[in-house]
């Protein structure tokens, strides 16, 4: 064990010595989110990505018309016409999501040989689309406020025809992560506190919108509520705390 770990920190000290550990190890980008089991997930990168690297954020055909109608919704406005017809970025953006980053950026390829190169983000390793996890984030920087547009596919069944509880607090955690990795830079979920008010029956469409609380030193207080799309029932709401740390400790364990 102590072989393979200095074999690996080896292989992380002349990584470092490239433009790309470099950036993310020295000057982390604020976009830049990493993911263990209770850690957000990897988003986007400012990187070059291959032509295979699959964007899961856009539309699919498995999407009904609510989840394309929100998605129209946010996306017209993270590009809007100024009043001499030039386009303008919007208070919105949209994020990338992608199964497994690292795999894609350059300088990943080799770094994902040491982290598992079978692993894939838990919420984007079904390939049946439509099946699980369909949804999309966008967010507000202005307003520190972060939308998700959610369709619960049918493998995430808990009570007859309803979502699984553990599916909605996968999302919570995933929406909360990546805006206080926003905000906050790379960050750990320490606790995430949720109150189950209403079931979310499947294949339906749900709104997640996380917002900031507050910020304390390493520590970023969020909330988040799990509404209907028009706002007029409320589903789930939580809090969640998370602390930065180190993007070099967290990959070398």
């Amino acid at each position: 064990m102590a072989a393979n770990l200095s074999r690996i920190f080896r292989g992380f000290q002349s990584l470092r010595s490239t433009s790309f550990m470099k950036t993310q190890l020295i000057h982390p980008p604020v976009s830049c989110s990493f993911r263990t089991s209770s850690v957000c997930s990897i988003l986007s990168l400012p990187l070059p990505f291959t032509s295979k690297s699959r964007d899961f954020s856009l539309p699919n055909s498995s999407w009904n018309s609510e989840m394309k109608r929100l998605y129209e919704h946010y996306n017209s406005q993270c590009e809007v016409e100024s009043e001499d017809g030039e386009k303008q970025k919007g208070l919105w953006r949209r994020l990338p999501s992608y199964n497994r980053t690292l795999k894609y950026a350059s300088g990943g390829v080799y770094l994902s040989k040491l982290i598992q190169s079978k692993a894939r983000l838990f919420t984007r390793n079904i390939k049946e689309q439509g099946a699980a996890f369909e949804y999309v984030l966008f967010n507000n920087e202005e307003e520190q406020r972060c939308v998700c547009i959610f369709q619960a596919g049918h493998l995430l069944e808990g009570p007859p025809g309803n979502v699984h509880g553990g599916a909605i607090a996968t999302m919570i955690d995933t929406v909360t992560g990546i805006h206080a990795t926003l905000l906050s830079g790379t960050v750990m979920t320490a606790n995430l506190n949720i109150n189950y008010r209403s079931p979310i029956p499947l294949g339906g469409t749900v709104q997640i919108e996380s917002s900031l609380d507050r910020k304390e030193g390493r520590k970023t207080f969020m909330s988040c509520r799990v509404t209907s799309t028009d706002g007029s029932k409320l589903h789930t709401e939580a809090t969640a705390l998370f602390v930065s740390i180190n993007v070099s400790t967290m990959l070398l364990g």
